[in-house]
């Protein structure tokens, strides 16, 4: 009698990665049909737009991911992938307020997008119980929480105008820009003011999909988000770029 290895157990091969990417994109997919079952009557055009989306954060995830093929994720990372899962049931939500079918400012909403955002204080910690913290996972996390502020700026963009865009584009014109300046591509130095920057963003445009905040306050919130991103990127591209001239300075005095 022959016994199953126990990495090749049918648990265990779940947990890889393609299967938990068709998981995620399932889970997405059911998240907007049931969206769209409570927003009915919705056109068919609009339904069709809106199924297009749900997956669309799948892709990231399925990028950042990539490193972890063809072993397991980690619980960790599954924890992680709830907020992909999340920003694909709003991006889905998105496109129905962008239709004016559903409203923007609601308790429902606004309560899923609290629960979302405080998901992000999990995977953290169990990474590190779990002893599985490293550069991969925390890649997988920063790029989670960069696809749900875009949804969330375009949601927020609703409600107080399409200045909102800005907070979500961030993050990835910082991307397009290392493409043009090597010296983006410097790993940064941990920074509190960054991190509490950039978690004060997903509080600020949770704001404006909360009826109970006036929009002017709202507004308010979400720009002082927005002008504390664009000084803490600011201050990371002034370090990097002045770190890049000193070292080719160093180099060129050798």
């Amino acid at each position: 009698m022959t016994t199953t290895p126990p990495h090749s157990t049918p648990s265990r091969r779940l947990r890889r990665v393609v299967p938990v990417l068709a998981m995620l994109v399932l889970g997405q997919l059911a998240a907007a049909i049931v969206i769209l079952l409570l927003a009915a009557p919705v056109s068919v055009p609009l339904a069709a737009v809106a199924l297009l989306c749900a997956p669309a954060p799948a892709l990231v995830a399925a990028s950042t991911l990539r490193p972890r093929a063809p072993g397991e994720v980690t619980l960790a990372d599954l924890l992680t992938l709830l907020r992909h899962l999340a920003t694909g049931a709003f991006a889905a939500a998105t496109v129905l307020v962008l239709g004016e079918v559903l409203t923007a400012r609601s308790w429902p909403l606004a309560i899923l997008i609290a629960a979302a955002l405080a998901s992000d204080a999990l995977d953290g910690p169990v990474a590190r119980r779990t002893g599985t913290a490293g550069v991969v996972g925390a890649r997988i996390d920063m790029e989670a929480d960069a696809a749900l502020i875009l949804v969330l700026s375009v949601l927020a963009a609703t409600v107080v105008g399409p200045w909102t865009l800005a907070i979500g584009l961030m993050r990835y014109a910082y991307v397009a820009a290392s493409f043009v300046r090597p010296a983006l591509r410097r790993p940064l130095d941990f920074s509190q003011f960054r991190r509490v920057t950039g978690g004060f963003q997903g509080v600020a445009l949770l704001t404006a999909m909360v009826p109970a905040i006036p929009r002017e306050v709202a507004a308010g919130i979400v720009a002082t988000a927005l002008a504390l991103l664009i000084v803490s990127f600011g201050r990371d591209v002034i370090a990097l770029e002045r770190a890049e001239a000193a070292e080719r300075e160093d180099s060129y005095h050798r």
